[in-house]
């Protein structure tokens, strides 16, 4: 059969969106969404976001990494899924919806030619993990996080992999992070897992990023701290408070990037 998809991209970081509206979408197996996700043989994606109604929340977030399975939050697809819905006119510049991690809001702060820019509530963070001189923490999914001289010079993938494929994460996983602080701007690049390489962009690693910042002594400029990612910037602000961060907003652009018909 053929279904009608749409492509999206948030700073690079990009998503086959499916409308679940009228149709459901759950016959679809592990292996056809890891086909549709592959860039050679498919369309081409870092995951596969399906909108579906629920009946306490303007709609609900299935998210699927590259690799067909089942996955936890993902921040640059909340806000493209946002503006997905925005296109549909399901839903206006305001959206609250319910993913795997709880519920968000969201908001769509302008919109020009397809072009958003959308603001999405994160989970609050409550705790941390320090790993020597290295930060473990839960911002909807799980991410390491490892303050670099140079962030450009890493080699994501090797050094990635070598914590995702650790002893500590190899059963599931674990999002790896490379920072440096640069100019009052923080420099992110992350090895994302389910994807299993670098990805030009991670909302949830870019909030991770932000708040490991806070940490590790860096003050943000107005209470927003501006990320540099491979696929372009993004701010995130929250408040702090004994080590609980709360009211956590990331920021950035979503675009609209074609639809098309695909058999599976």
């Amino acid at each position: 059969m053929n279904i009608e998809f749409y492509k999206f991209e948030g700073t690079g970081n990009d998503f086959i969106m499916l409308d679940g509206r009228d149709i459901d979408y759950s016959f679809l197996t592990q292996q056809q969404v890891e086909h549709l996700c592959n860039r050679r043989f498919g369309i081409g994606a870092d995951g596969l976001i399906i909108l579906t109604p629920d009946a306490e929340y303007d709609f609900r977030m299935v998210y699927y990494n590259s690799d067909g399975r089942l996955s936890t939050m993902c921040g640059n697809g909340g806000r493209c899924l946002t503006a997905f819905s925005n296109m549909l006119q399901y839903t206006g510049n305001k959206a609250k919806f319910i993913a795997v991690d709880g519920e968000h809001e969201a908001t769509v702060n302008t919109n020009v030619g397809n072009n958003w820019e959308v603001s999405l509530k994160m989970i609050d963070v409550v705790g941390f993990e320090k790993i020597g001189d290295d930060y473990f923490i839960n911002t909807g999914s799980p991410h390491y996080v490892r303050f670099v001289n140079n962030a450009d010079e890493v080699d994501v993938y090797t050094e990635g992999r070598k914590v995702r494929y650790s002893k500590r994460f190899a059963a599931e996983g674990t999002n790896v992070n490379f920072i440096s602080l640069e100019n009052g701007k923080v420099n992110v690049r992350t090895y994302e897992r389910g994807v299993e390489d670098e990805t030009l962009s991670c909302g949830t690693g870019v909030t991770a990023a932000a708040i490991t910042a806070r940490l590790h002594g860096v003050q943000s400029d107005g209470g927003i701290y501006p990320i540099a990612t491979k696929g372009g910037n993004l701010n995130v602000r929250f408040t702090y408070n004994n080590g609980q961060f709360g009211d956590v907003w990331l920021t950035g652009p979503a675009k609209f990037v074609y639809k098309g018909l695909v058999e599976v």
